[in-house]
């Protein structure tokens, strides 16, 4: 069994994304997001990369691609884990997307995690499975509270050299859990220790000092300031007059 090597250079560890010359992007998701083309490329510049968009613009899609590119299983976990059974899936997975792309590593670390809040159940008692098939102690995630296991989990695993790949980790967690998250992404970023890719839709997390903030759309990928992100826009607006915000809210429902 080949053991992973650790590497004394600073993540990020992927490079670049590009989509390779000879794919065939057909009509069918996940090929059909408008954003995908040929020259879709996109570099990783800081060991923190957060993708932000409305639901929809291909965030998920764009974190299964590479989490497929680095080995991990679509409904996550890490590499060599199978916890879902997906031979009678009929969904199509942005895994897809990992055949017509290339990636750029120096070096080419793929160790790690693929983090999906809604398959977190599934992959804690895959982990506790096999932790009792090798006889050791479980790490028994699942017997905290949703929130507190999300953290518990995050501060086990992202103290290691790796790849992690998170999906909307804010789900289960309070703004004070959240809290905890961005001190522990502020940690990797400062060390470059370690690379995360995080798509979310939580300003807080967004937040995290030094890490590189993306907003997908339609025409792409680009940078942007927390402030000008519509999620932080629509937060503050709640916070400045949570009663007029609400009634224009409901008069737009209407």
């Amino acid at each position: 069994m080949r053991r992973n090597k650790s590497t004394r250079l600073p993540a990020p560890y992927l490079k670049r994304l590009w989509m390779n010359e000879d794919a065939n992007l057909d009509d069918q998701y996940p090929f059909n997001l408008p954003w995908l083309d040929k020259a879709f490329s996109l570099d990783f510049k800081t060991p923190v990369t957060i993708i932000v968009g409305e639901n929809g613009t291909g965030k998920s899609t764009l974190i299964e691609a590479v989490a497929a590119l680095c080995g991990f299983d679509e409904a996550g976990g890490g590499k060599g884990y199978r916890p879902v059974d997906h031979s009678r899936a009929i969904d199509r997975s942005g895994a897809l997307l990992a055949g017509a792309m290339r990636a750029g590593w120096l070096p080419k670390v793929t160790i790690g995690w693929f983090f999906r809040a809604e398959s977190f159940f599934s992959v804690a008692r895959f982990l506790d499975e096999a932790a009792r098939d090798a006889n050791a102690a479980p790490p028994d995630f699942l017997s905290w509270s949703h929130g507190e296991g999300f953290v518990r989990f995050f501060e086990e695993r992202m103290t290691r050299q790796g790849m992690y790949l998170l999906d909307e980790p804010e789900s289960a967690l309070s703004p004070k859990r959240q809290l905890e998250l961005v001190r522990l992404l502020h940690s990797v970023q400062e060390s470059a220790s370690a690379q995360i890719i995080m798509a979310t839709h939580s300003p807080i997390l967004m937040a995290v000092p030094g890490a590189r903030l993306l907003e997908i759309t339609r025409a792409g990928l680009a940078d942007v300031s927390l402030h000008e992100t519509l999620h932080f826009k629509l937060y503050k607006e709640f916070v400045e007059d949570p009663v007029d915000f609400v009634s224009r809210a409901l008069g737009e429902g209407s």
